[in-house]
This record gives C-alpha cells, structure tokens and sequence, in this order.
C-alpha cells in the first residue's frame, strides 16, 4: 500500500478540498487530521504550503456559504437535519444560538474550534438574515484562523515528527501512522460522545395529542406550558397554545425563579 505521504503528494490538494469542503457542510470527517498532515507533507516538500493553505481556505468558505444560503432560505429546517447528526441533538441549536445571542456576528470567528458550533453557525447566520457581505468578511477570518493554526502547525513540527520515527523506512510511513492514530483517536472519541449523551437522553416527552387530551381535563389546572423557542423563531404575535407562557431559552437561570414549584411543566420549541 502506498504511504499517505505519496497519496497527498499526488492527490494532496484534491483530497485536502474534500475533506475541508465536507466538514464544513457538517459531514464528520476531520479535516484538523488533513491539514496538519498537509503541513507536514509542505515541509517535507511534497505540497506548497501556501497552495495548501489557498485551496483548504476557499473550500471551507465555499461549503460555508453553501450552508450560509440554504439556512436563509430554509432557517428551521435545514438546522433540524443537520443536528440529527449531532452527538447531542437536544442542545444543538440551542447551544450555538446561545453563542450567537452573547458574540454576535463575532462567533463566526472562532466557530470552526469548536465542534457542533462549527456546522451550525453558517446556517444560523443565513437564518437570522445577518448580510452576506459580513458573514463573508467574518467567516473568512475565522476559517483562515483554523486552516493557518493546523497546517502551520504540521508544517512547523515536522522536523519533531521526523525525530520521533527516525527508526521508521520513511518519512511518508511516519505521516500515515499519526495520520491513522490521529483519526483512530477521533473516532473514539466520536464515539464517546455518542454514548455520553444517551446515556443522558432521559428527558421525558409527550405527544401533542396527548398534551391536549390533558389540556381538556380537570388536570390542566395543574398544568403550565411553556413556550421556549429560540434565536429569532419566537415572534410576539405569533400564534402559540392557548394558555402557554412565553421562557426565553437563554436567559432559563433567570427565568425557572419565577415558575411555580406545584405545577407540571410542559415546554415546546420550534
């Protein structure tokens, strides 16, 4: 089998695009691993730094803006598909709509660092109609932070790894072992996620036909249900259930002080 170091010699700036491309437009595939061994592979000689630095860049912005404009068109919907993807789907929107509530546009800026937060922003930007002219002035900024911290990195610790492996036959040998322990320890802890939250998925849940057959008895007296629809999907004069009252979803600390203690609560979002 040929080395990775060979692969991404010859095909290097086509799969960096890929991957780059495909983690911006939420698949789960690591583009950190590829830029940090497209670096290393620039050091070695078998890429130039700055086309790996231009192609990894232009990709990420493409597959942003693609998000950026399916999110402005479809807002709710498009957020709903891509937190089914998410490790922990019940706070997905509500975390990063959180981020946008508190920085504001400047949340795109170190967005692609933190996972969930990094797919997410892009369409809740186009949802909450910020301008395209400022998505891209920020997105591009936050996306040059995050291509230039990894592949500057592969690059600059090249010659460490060169030392580590000194017994190995080569250089591109050594590129693909921390390639694949790179990526064996990224699926472990994909998969750690996965497992952490449903292990928390304990949240009880109702059916709304069910709410309203409850609504209908002598029970609803003891009932409150709750509005908690978040980042602009909550209007004032929207239509809402009859009787419900309205929680913002970032600001609950404040907010639960002044729910009742002797009620059944009920919430529903978007």
């Amino acid at each position: 089998m040929n080395s990775l170091l060979s692969s991404i010699s010859h095909h290097g700036y086509l799969f960096l695009a890929i991957v780059c491309f495909a983690e911006a437009i939420g698949l789960p595939l690591p583009a950190a691993l590829a830029l940090l061994t497209a670096g290393a592979v620039a050091a070695y000689g078998g890429l130039h730094f700055y086309l790996v630095f231009g192609i990894a860049l232009l990709a990420m912005i493409c597959g942003d803006v693609i998000l950026y404009l399916m999110g402005r068109v479809s807002g709710w919907a498009l957020l709903g598909i891509l937190c089914r993807l998410s490790a922990n789907p019940e706070t997905c929107i509500l975390r990063s709509a959180e981020y946008f509530y508190r920085r504001g546009k400047q949340t795109l800026l170190f967005a692609k660092f933190i996972p969930g937060i990094n797919t997410m922003s892009p369409p809740l930007a186009g949802s909450m109609k910020m301008r395209l002219g400022n998505f891209l002035q920020f997105d591009a900024l936050g996306a040059a932070f995050y291509v230039g911290a990894y592949s500057l990195a592969g690059y600059l610790f090249s010659d460490a790894l060169r030392a580590i492996t000194r017994g190995l036959r080569s250089a591109g040998f050594a590129a693909e072992l921390v390639f694949a322990i790179g990526l064996a320890v990224y699926l472990v802890y994909r998969i750690w996620l996965y497992r952490k939250y449903r292990l928390l998925d304990v949240i009880p849940r109702i059916q709304a036909a069910e709410l309203a057959k409850r609504l209908a008895s002598d029970a609803a007296q003891n009932m409150l249900i709750a509005d908690v629809r978040s980042h602009g999907y909550y209007d004032a004069d929207s239509e809402r259930i009859a009787g419900s009252i309205r929680i913002e979803p970032n600001n609950l600390v404040e907010e639960v002080k002044n729910l009742p203690k002797d009620r059944e609560i009920y919430l529903y979002c978007t």
